[in-house]
């Protein structure tokens, strides 16, 4: 079976905590210890979490679905950000972030990011003007990725791993509709 974009069902519950835990710490910086990467799993991406964003109306998660394996996923988040920082930054409301953007190591490169961003920006809600998302500011390479995509830099927030906090860039772009 050719990837397959899809809604994430709660079936795959299991599997996309499995995925969510070994890509995390592929965006986090190299300083980042795997203890702080770990609390973040437990706290943010395990089963019953994955149950809960499953379950949440303001919350879009797809899986990229190769052959019955899932090897990507997104999340996106609905509505006005809960960070002071990124609410001043924006510039195209009413928005959507895009909270999650992960594929597994050995499928980098496949246009498997590709086909999952293409499927979030349709999966947006209808009335969103634009989609926002925070990115490390030492993850270069998600950041080219992102600027493909027609992503911009318009600010800074704070992101909580473990006890660490780590400095990300706020990027956003425009929904063409």
């Amino acid at each position: 079976m050719p990837l397959q974009v899809r809604p994430a069902q709660p079936d795959d519950v299991p599997a996309l905590a499995r995925l969510a835990a070994a890509t995390f710490p592929l965006a986090c910086p190299p300083d980042s210890t795997p203890a702080d990467q770990q609390a973040f799993i437990d706290a943010v991406l395990s089963p019953a979490r994955f149950d809960e964003y499953l379950a949440d109306p303001a919350r879009t998660v797809l899986v990229a679905d190769e052959d019955g394996e899932l090897v990507g996923y997104t999340m996106l988040v609905a509505g006005t950000p809960t960070d002071a920082d990124v609410r001043a930054t924006l510039r195209l409301t009413p928005t959507v972030e895009l909270s999650k953007c992960y594929v597994l190591a050995g499928h980098h490169g496949a246009g498997i990011s590709n086909a999952l961003m293409a499927a979030s920006l349709e999966a947006a809600p209808a009335d969103a003007a634009g989609i926002w998302l925070g990115v490390n500011q030492l993850n270069e390479r998600a950041q080219r990725f992102y600027g493909r995509h027609g992503f911009r830099r318009v600010g800074v927030k704070h992101f909580q791993v473990g006890d660490r906090l780590e400095d990300d860039y706020v990027l956003e772009r425009a929904l063409d509709r």
